[in-house]
């Protein structure tokens, strides 16, 4: 008998399992469906259970939750004003420090550095991004404030106390050492991706710039920059998500204080280090309540900018090409 004849004697629901097994082009999708799903399940789920367990806190506060810039469990007051400026004012500053100089160490890793140098270097750089990040706080709390922080905040104040950010008495804990710990610790995602985006920028461009009598530094700043400007923009969001959530580090070495003047020199509080701070302390429903609302608006505000960078991402990823061209 055939093979054509005994498959057509076989049940109608053989012959359908036999020919998408074989093939393996539906289970395979259907996989990755489920992981996609998967991703997008749990996300939901961590929205849902943080919108749950901070009901008290939603129902006693409404919407003057977000600009109270009262915290007294005292007196069951609450407000999370200062600590989503302490975590924007901080997360902001560490990437205005950080982009510039991971993309220095990108251009630098990518085009520049000679082969013998190149991998040893990229490696120390991709190792800082392992190390745990109390070991940052302790780092900055016993060698940065000190040596860094407090001396520049003294320079900083005397020639420029005039303005709100940099006015007021000199801490060694403060906006200014979260701010600066922060850069350290997402400039090697940014400049690690970076550099990964130059790489993968095809040598023909490299070529045609040159052939065209551009040097080598009007080649990296007229041409590969913005072939791979999407590409450097996406690694960017990285190093603000991990700024916006980081926690022990800016815990160690913010000062947690309800400070709310603007000043960088002065202590203040972040979302990640109110919560880590004070959950054990939670010996009331609303008070805990309040801490997970917090949670929450850490949450959404971390979504919103991711979604508002992917937009500018995808616009700049469609516009540079054509520019690129031209």
């Amino acid at each position: 008998m055939t093979v054509r004849a005994r498959m057509a004697r076989q049940p109608e629901w053989r012959r359908v399992l036999g020919r998408t097994v074989r093939h393996g082009d539906r289970p395979f999708s259907l996989l990755v469906v489920l992981a996609a799903l998967g991703a997008l399940a749990l996300v939901a789920a961590i929205g849902y259970e943080l919108w749950r367990n901070s009901a008290l806190a939603r129902a006693a506060y409404g919407w003057q939750f977000l600009w109270s810039t009262t915290w007294d469990p005292v007196f069951q007051q609450f407000g999370a004003l200062p600590f989503i400026l302490g975590t924007l004012q901080t997360s902001l500053l560490a990437l205005l420090l950080a982009v510039p100089v991971s993309l220095g160490i990108a251009i630098f890793l990518s085009e520049l550095a000679p082969a013998w140098l190149r991998a040893p270097l990229g490696f120390l750089v991709e190792l800082l991004a392992a190390v745990p990040s109390v070991i940052y706080g302790l780092w900055g709390l016993y060698v940065l404030i000190p040596t860094i922080v407090h001396p520049a905040a003294t320079l900083l104040n005397r020639g420029l106390g005039f303005l709100p950010l940099f006015a007021g008495p000199i801490y060694g804990p403060s906006r200014l050492a979260a701010s600066l710990i922060l850069a350290i610790m997402i400039m090697p995602t940014i400049s690690a991706v970076s550099r990964d985006v130059f790489r993968a920028i095809p040598q023909s461009q490299r070529e045609a710039s040159l052939a065209l009598g551009a040097t080598q530094w009007e080649t990296i700043w007229r041409v590969l920059i913005p072939y791979g400007l999407s590409g450097i923009l996406g690694a960017v969001i990285l190093g603000l998500g991990r700024a916006l959530g980081e926690t022990m580090a800016v815990t160690m070495v913010i000062g947690n204080n309800l400070d709310l003047t603007p000043s960088l020199l002065h202590p203040g509080y972040t979302m990640s280090s109110i919560i880590v701070n004070e959950f054990t302390e939670a010996t009331y429903d609303l008070y805990l309540h309040a801490l997970i609302e917090i949670g929450l608006i850490l949450f959404v505000l971390t979504l919103l900018l991711n979604l508002l960078a992917r937009l500018l991402v995808w616009s700049v990823g469609r516009r540079v090409p054509q520019e690129v061209r031209a």
